[in-house]
């Protein structure tokens, strides 16, 4: 390992790895000597960034998943034990797919912002713990959001899915604190992706008040930085990029 490659042989899983901020996260960790397993639905782009981390000298497997699916989630690890083993998590899926006030809200679209911000971080935690565990330590980190800390009107279910997913957070640092396992939460805050482009104008501005309206690349560092720590720690943590709490 070199300042160049502080992640050199280490296997690095990201999930939401097909664009936005997962993309650019797994680029990154594959530029710095990782071996990232990424995973998405859309075989596609995860085909793309395969061949743009191999163009860059960096190693890259694409594993389409349905991280909401514990069947595929089992898929996924197993493929990764193919690799030989895991180091390092990262838990960059989600997204908002309805958004509205409580009382216009239906089942079906709370059921699936819940599934895909939580639950799968749930099945990908768990089944991580046993390989992180063999390798005798490594790190989880959950991309988290500040909606999530706070609350904001209309974004009930993700709300309260984040707020899950930062407690999930908590009580995993707590279980595997004698196993090594660092677990933290990265909150990117603003970010200009698809899935964000309802709260996004032109450049540099956001509907979020006071914010500072980032591109994923903009996360990287952070991400970086909480993927080369010390697996005992810092754990339990929640580190923003967001400007200020609103």
């Amino acid at each position: 390992m070199n300042d160049a490659t502080p992640l050199a042989g280490q296997i690095a899983l990201v999930t939401g790895a097909g664009r936005g901020i997962g993309r650019a996260i797994a680029l990154a960790y594959a530029r710095a000597g990782a071996h990232v397993v990424v995973a998405a639905r859309t075989a596609a782009e995860l085909d793309a960034l395969v061949a743009e981390a191999e163009a860059d000298g960096g190693a890259a497997t694409a594993v389409p998943t349905d991280v909401t699916s514990a069947d595929a989630v089992e898929y996924l690890f197993s493929r990764i034990d193919e690799i030989g083993g895991l180091d390092l998590v990262m838990l960059n899926a989600g997204g908002l797919p309805g958004r509205g006030p409580v009382s216009d809200s239906d089942l079906a679209s709370w059921n699936d912002t819940i599934a895909l911000n939580l639950t799968a971080a749930f099945l990908c935690a768990r089944a991580a713990i046993p390989r992180l565990r063999a390798r005798g330590g490594g790190k989880i980190i959950l991309v988290g959001s500040g909606i999530g800390h706070r609350g904001v009107p209309e974004f009930s279910a993700y709300a309260c899915a984040k707020a899950g997913q930062w407690m999930l957070t908590r009580v995993l640092a707590q279980e595997l604190q004698a196993d090594q396992i660092s677990v933290n939460e990265l909150i990117p805050g603003p970010v200009a992706t698809k899935i964000s482009t309802g709260d996004f104008g032109s450049a540099g501005t956001t509907t979020f008040a006071a914010e500072w309206s980032k591109l994923p690349e903009d996360v990287v560092p952070l991400a970086l930085m909480l993927a080369t720590q010390p697996n005992h720690g810092p754990s339990a943590q929640s580190f923003s990029l967001m400007r200020r709490d609103n």
